[in-house]
């Protein structure tokens, strides 16, 4: 159940956010970052940019099937091992955690949040069943993978080993397999050895002139292969502590290396969106595999090491074919052999680069990688109409109202999806009228009901964690969601710092008692004030003056009064004109317009009322701002925004239309 007794994060902020996408993400949307390949059956797991790990089945006879996703990181994914025999999977996400995965059912056993930033490389040990993580927090750690299956979501302390001395961030990290050898690469164009059983720093390796991305250790941990962002490989001597070959086949930085099981030729993937073959005794026999259409991230053998598969900033995932090592001959005087030939592809899907948030603030479009443009309603999170190749601005013009919302979340496309982010300062900002925010639901005949779209979508996000009241006379009483629209179940909910760290992510198709003792525990209390004690947001008030117009002062000066009127900022301006004709002109109308005058300007009325008389006052009152006829419909924050545009209080200016002088 959820408390507004909950512990907060130190005194740090907190946010919510959540995603808008389909029930089930079978493609990758942003690239793929790291691929690992379970050599007993044939899956392929892909991390995906999209915060999204995948299987497929690469046997010939499924024709790389999607089997299924794996899904409770909320950024990138930017390594992944396979561990155990294939039982297991541990990946490393800039979301700062390190998971634990049982890799055949696909679930997260365990969140493991020792690293403080960006976890970027994974290193494995598969003799000690030992993995070693490191990133942009310059900390590299140990972790027994036996102890980490053993972990639960309840109980995930783990005493790690680390490693201490890097000076930089740490991008790259390999392990031979019997452990006793780790080596790290960072933007200190430095690769750093320690001896793992015993956590001291063996060596230190220069040569490089730019961060180094990908390093590779031969299983008696003689050599060491690196590639680096300088566009070279180098292959180093362990037991000289020296650089015995330097290969020069790249244009661009090298950010994959693959080896062969007899450590004989390297197979690097570039930036400059080419895989190669090169033999390390003779680099002057080098093949060109394949040349992709972007920059190559990761490189992983197929079933049966006839080719590799590769991945880069692009969502596909291709298999292209590999030369045989008795023909990785020497290039020819006009350039290297070609070999491009492509076994299989595993079809992406567009990531969205674009976005705008449309001027009523609960619309937004995009624009993916293919140029099609979406419309999405954030209230509801769900895209409601797929627009097509449309001219983007030309959209966003035509389906801008004029009206003005105030800014009550932020988009993020990080991973190629709509991230809408809220937080304690903005997301209450909205106050609506219902037939403006809502005209789907609004009741003709409760036409002043104010809402609030931040308060409409949190309790809607957090309906199924909404605690059920002990007492049965408030059982009645309990109401969940927010009595106008459901949201989609598969929607994620995280709650993280602000530009920090997630504390705990939810889906409600998967909700359980774990789950809901995380967000009883890591919830803001600005949330829950509002979604389990139901307290009201505050209104915002813009003060403002109301003066006859120039034409009425003649004959009506008994009648002018010059009080500094305060009223909430979503009343609209047909309100204004009623009061016009109740306090001021002393006509028949039903007083309830909101406004107070200086003297009770902490009024928390929201402006309820029915209109009284027959004739509308709208069609009694003419209310202008600079000069400008009013919409009646129009409320006082947009006349500011778009009429008033000054900083001093708003002044009005009424008078009677000629019908009713």
């Amino acid at each position: 159940m959820l408390s507004h007794k909950n512990n907060q994060s130190g005194c740090k902020k907190l946010q919510m956010s959540f995603v808008i996408r389909d029930a089930e993400e079978r493609k990758h949307r942003n690239g793929v970052n790291a691929l690992q390949l379970d050599k007993n059956n044939g899956r392929l797991y892909s991390a995906g940019k999209d915060a999204i790990i995948r299987v497929w089945n690469t046997q010939a006879s499924y024709q790389n099937e999607y089997l299924h996703s794996m899904e409770h990181h909320n950024d990138w994914v930017n390594d992944i091992v396979l561990c155990c025999g294939g039982r297991n999977l541990i990946s490393a996400s800039c979301d700062s955690t390190v998971k634990v995965w049982n890799a055949h059912k696909g679930f997260c056993m365990s969140t493991l949040r020792t690293h403080k930033d960006y976890v970027q490389a994974l290193a494995y040990a598969k003799d000690k069943e030992q993995v070693a993580s490191a990133g942009l927090d310059k900390s590299i750690f140990l972790w027994d993978v036996t102890t980490l299956t053993a972990l639960t979501a309840s109980n995930n302390t783990v005493t790690t080993s680390s490693l201490s001395g890097s000076r930089d961030s740490i991008y790259s990290l390999a392990m031979n397999p019997s452990g006793t050898m780790i080596c790290s690469g960072s933007p200190e164009n430095t690769i750093r050895v320690w001896d793992p059983r015993t956590c001291t720093r063996i060596m230190k390796l220069r040569g490089h002139s730019e961060n180094i991305r990908a390093i590779v250790v031969s299983s008696d941990g003689q050599q060491v292969v690196s590639g680096s962002s300088d566009g070279t490989i180098k292959v180093w001597n362990m037991g000289q502590q020296r650089c015995i070959q330097t290969i020069h086949v790249h244009t661009e930085g090298v950010w994959a290396l693959l080896m062969t099981d007899t450590f004989s030729h390297v197979i690097s993937g570039s930036r400059d969106k080419k895989i190669f073959m090169t033999e390390l005794r003779n680099p002057a026999n080098s093949v060109l595999v394949c040349e992709e259409k972007a920059p190559v991230l990761s490189l992983c053998y197929n079933l049966d090491q006839s080719g590799v598969w590769a991945t880069t900033w692009d969502s596909d995932i291709k298999c292209w074919k590999l030369p045989r090592l008795d023909r990785v001959c020497q290039n020819h005087p006009d350039g290297p052999v070609i070999n491009t030939k492509e076994i299989a592809n595993i079809k992406g899907g567009t990531a969205i680069k674009k976005f705008a948030v449309l001027n009523d603030k609960r619309h937004i479009l995009t624009k993916d990688s293919d140029n099609n443009v979406a419309l999405y309603d954030v209230l509801k999170v769900i895209k409601v109409e797929d627009l097509g190749n449309v001219d983007f601005d030309e959209e966003v013009n035509k389906r801008n109202q004029r009206v003005y919302i105030p800014n009550w979340f932020t988009v993020d496309l990080k991973i190629g999806m709509p991230t809408i982010v809220l937080d304690e300062v903005d997301c209450y900002a909205a106050w609506i009228s219902a037939e403006i925010g809502l005209p789907e639901y609004a009741d003709p005949g409760s036409t002043d009901l104010k809402l609030n779209f931040g308060s409409l979508l949190l309790k809607a996000l957090l309906e199924h964690w909404t605690p059920v009241h002990n007492s049965p006379s408030n059982d009645l009483n309990d109401v969940r969601g927010n009595g106008y629209f459901e949201i989609p179940k598969h929607t994620p909910v995280v709650v993280s710092e602000v530009g920090g760290r997630t504390l705990v992510r939810l889906v409600r198709d998967t909700a359980g008692e774990n789950e809901s003792t995380f967000l009883n525990e890591n919830v803001p209390s600005w949330v829950t004030d509002v979604v389990v004690e139901k307290a009201m947001p505050k209104f915002i008030k813009i003060p403002f003056y109301l003066l006859p117009h120039p034409q009425m002062v003649n004959g009506q000066k008994d009648r002018i009064k010059k009080d500094r009127l305060v009223a909430n900022e979503f009343i609209q301006c047909r309100k204004v004109c009623e009061h016009v004709l109740d306090k001021v002109l002393g006509a028949e109308t039903t007083p309830s317009s909101g406004m107070a005058t200086n003297n009770s300007q902490n009024s928390q009325s929201d402006g309820n009322s029915d209109g009284g008389s027959q004739i509308p006052p709208e069609d009694r009152i003419e209310l202008l701002c600079n000069d400008v006829i009013l919409d009646p419909n129009m409320d006082l924050r947009t006349v500011r925004h778009f009429i008033w545009k000054q900083t001093g209080d708003l002044t009005f200016h009424y008078k009677t239309k000629p019908n009713f002088n």
